[in-house]
């Protein structure tokens, strides 16, 4: 492709050795703890390690939803499946030991659990068309950016542009629904296991379904090397290991998350711009993906979010996949499109499809099963629209 810059692969992994010794050395000179006392160095290391996880499983939202609507391929929405089974499981022991019953006025520490209400369901719609315009989520925008991506870097920055947006609109939106919207956490009505038995029953009728279809077989591996460091690993395997991954970072440092410090700067600059209003109703008081005004360079979630770049970084450097090249003027202007509406979608939800989904759907919140809902909906919608137009061009 034209542009494209192929690497020999000797050099390659050479590079990803240097990046992996950069990343232990960033690992080692970070400060020991942030302003709420949150391990550094442990975000950092969890942030490549997630992003040697996205990378090596291709575990990205929209990546797997178009699968299936274009080649009934179940096996990426499988993947989804497993990571919620399992970060379900791991999420609910943190949160049992901590509060061993469920309070009927207080949440769980730091749990993504938002509130519900149109204004969620619009968020999710809006943000599922911006993956479909894009070509991604923002998290697999974020590891795509280790493989060199053209399109990647513009959505990124229409993201930042939708963030503004979503605080320029986020008092009428407050005032008008989410000011009064319920904040559902099931173990409050139903308990530990009675929650937990109902989702996982849903995640259990969801698989029976999509396995009524048959997926692909891929060819064997010809080596254990190429199993790990180059070819795909199974969706499932994938998704076991973001389950048990977001269930360390919730007993150490936090929820997983990937917005927050792109909000932080959209709201920052935007502040500093005079663009904001003097106040944002009620938008500190709730959990999720928090973009608050940057007072300090090195933030928890900046730092695991740059963690996740050099680490689907150097497993791109590793597997070949590493092939940067220049954007075409469609592809930037898909990016920057799309990224606008992942980021005004991810700004009015209080997170995207990690934060919201993943991280909402582990803690038991009716928000992140609200968010799925919705969010697969407009990816499905725009899809449907997009093809529409492609066959009536003649292009299909």
């Amino acid at each position: 492709m034209d542009g494209q810059v192929n690497i020999p692969p000797k050099t390659s992994i050479a590079a990803a050795l240097g990046v992996a010794a950069l990343f232990f050395w960033l690992v080692l000179q970070v400060p020991e703890r942030d302003a709420l006392g949150r391990s550094l160095p442990l975000s950092l290391l969890l942030g490549g390690a997630f992003g040697v996880l996205l990378q090596r499983s291709r575990f990205c939202f929209y990546c797997i939803a178009r699968d299936y609507i274009e080649r009934r391929d179940p096996r990426g929405l499988l993947g989804i499946l497993v990571a919620l089974a399992v970060g379900l499981l791991g999420t609910y022991a943190v949160i049992g030991g901590w509060m061993p019953v469920p309070s009927p006025t207080r949440l769980p520490a730091e749990a993504h659990i938002g509130p519900v209400s149109w204004v969620l369901a619009l968020g999710a719609l809006v943000f599922g068309i911006g993956m479909t315009v894009s070509g991604s989520c923002i998290s697999a925008h974020l590891y795509r950016l280790g493989e060199g991506s053209p399109v990647a870097p513009f959505a990124l920055l229409g993201a930042v542009a939708g963030f503004a947006l979503g605080f320029l609109s986020w008092n009428e939106l407050y005032l008008r629904a989410v000011q009064e919207a319920p904040v559902l956490w099931l173990p409050r009505w139903l308990g530990y296991g009675g929650s937990l038995a109902l989702q996982l029953a849903i995640l259990a009728a969801l698989a029976l379904l999509l396995m009524r279809r048959s997926a692909p077989v891929e060819p064997a591996s010809s080596s254990l090397f190429d199993s790990v460091f180059r070819r795909r690993w199974p969706a499932y395997v994938g998704g076991a290991l973001v389950g048990a991954l977001a269930t360390v970072a919730y007993l150490r440092v936090g929820p997983l998350g990937v917005t927050a410090e792109l909000g932080s700067w959209s709201r920052t600059a935007a502040d500093g711009l005079g663009l904001l209003p003097k106040r944002l109703e009620g938008l500190d008081t709730f959990a999720g993906c928090a973009t608050a005004l940057k007072e300090t360079l090195l933030s928890r979630n900046g730092v695991f979010v740059g963690g996740l770049i050099l680490g689907a970084l150097a497993a791109a450097l590793v597997a070949g996949q590493f092939k940067p090249r220049l954007p075409t003027v469609v592809e930037a202007a898909r990016g920057l499109a799309g990224g606008v509406l992942l980021g005004w979608g991810a700004m009015v939800s209080l997170g995207c499809t990690v934060g919201v989904l993943l991280s909402g759907i582990f803690a038991g919140a009716v928000s992140g099963w609200v968010f799925a809902l919705f969010c697969f909906g407009g990816v499905w919608l725009s899809s449907l629209i997009l093809r529409r137009m492609a066959v009536a061009r003649g292009l299909l």
